[in-house]
C-alpha cells in the first residue's frame, strides 16, 4: 500500500542545495524546499542580506537552512561550499543549477566580454557545481540534478544571443548527464520556465511585457510558485521514473 507522507514531511532527510537562491526563482525554490522538510543550502554570490533572510525563514518554520556564499564562476569557491555543506548536513542530495545572469545586446553590439559573462556563469556555473556535488548525488539514494533552463532556450530571444546559447546547452547537459547517472538510479531533469514575475522581469517596459504576454496562450506571467511546485515534484521520490526530460512551465508557448 501506498505511504502518503504529510507535505511537511514531503523532502525530509533531504539535503537539497540552490545556486543563485538569494531572490527570485531560486529564493522561491528553497522556501518551498525547506517547507516540505529538507535541509537546505541557499547559495549567493553578493547578495548576502536576502540570502540570510531566506535561510532564516526557513528556520522560522521549524526546518533547517544556511546560506554559503560562493560565486559559481569560481571552482575553489564552489568546492569550499560543498564540503561546508557536507560538515553541515552530510552530502548533498539534491543539486538545482539555477544562478545564472544576463547582459543582453543585439549580436552586433555585444562584445566577446558580453559573451564570456553570460557563458562562465550559466554553463561555466553549472559545470562547477554539478562536478562539486557529483559523487554526492550518484551515490545518493534519491540523487537528483535539477538544471534551469528557460523558454528562451527552446526559442531564441530578441538581444539575447548568449543567454539563449547558455540555455539551450543546458538541455545538452541535462540528457548527457541522466545517461552516464542512470545505473546509479540518480535523475537528471531540466525545467525551462517562462517569463516569469521576478526582478529581472520587473525591469522590462510595460509596452514590451504587453507585447510579451500576448503571446502566451494562459495570457499571464508564471508566478515563482509556478516553478518552485515542479522543482519539487523533481527533487521527490514520486519523480524516480523520470530523467532526461525537458520540462516546460511557460502558459503553453510552443517552441
Amino acid at each position: 500500500m501506498t505511504e502518503y507522507l504529510n507535505e511537511t514531511e514531503y523532502l525530509s532527510g533531504s539535503t537539497c542545495v540552490i545556486t543563485g537562491a538569494s531572490r527570485g526563482i531560486g529564493a522561491e525554490i528553497a522556501r518551498d524546499l525547506g517547507y516540505h522538510g529538507a535541509n537546505v543550502v541557499v547559495n549567493y554570490r553578493s547578495s548576502e542580506s536576502e540570502a540570510l533572510d531566506v535561510a532564516e525563514e526557513i528556520e522560522a518554520e521549524g526546518n533547517s537552512a544556511i546560506a554559503i556564499q560562493a560565486d559559481v564562476t569560481n571552482k575553489e569557491e564552489v568546492d569550499e561550499m560543498a564540503e561546508r555543506v557536507r560538515d553541515t548536513f552530510g552530502s548533498a542530495d539534491v543539486l538545482v543549477n539555477n544562478a545564472g545572469i544576463t547582459v543582453d545586446r543585439t549580436f552586433k553590439n555585444m562584445t566577446r566580454e558580453d559573451w564570456d559573462r553570460v557563458m562562465n556563469v550559466n554553463l561555466g556555473g553549472v559545470f562547477n557545481c554539478t562536478k562539486a556535488f557529483y559523487e554526492d548525488i550518484k551515490d545518493s539514494p534519491q540523487g537528483r540534478l535539477i538544471n534551469i533552463s528557460s523558454v528562451v532556450g527552446q526559442q531564441g530571444n530578441y538581444g539575447q544571443a548568449n543567454y539563449a546559447t547558455t540555455k539551450s546547452g543546458i538541455f545538452g547537459f541535462t540528457r548527457t548527464l541522466a545517461l552516464e547517472l542512470a545505473n546509479s538510479g540518480s535523475t537528471v531533469n531540466c525545467i525551462a520556465p517562462g517569463f516569469t514575475r521576478t526582478d529581472m522581469l520587473a525591469d522590462v517596459d510595460e509596452e514590451i511585457q504587453d507585447k510579451i504576454r500576448n503571446r502566451i496562450p494562459l495570457n499571464r506571467f508564471a508566478e515563482v510558485e509556478d516553478v518552485s511546485g515542479v522543482v519539487r515534484f523533481l527533487a521527490s521520490k514520486e519523480s524516480s521514473y523520470m530523467t532526461g526530460q525537458i520540462l516546460g512551465i511557460n502558459g503553453g508557448m510552443e517552441w
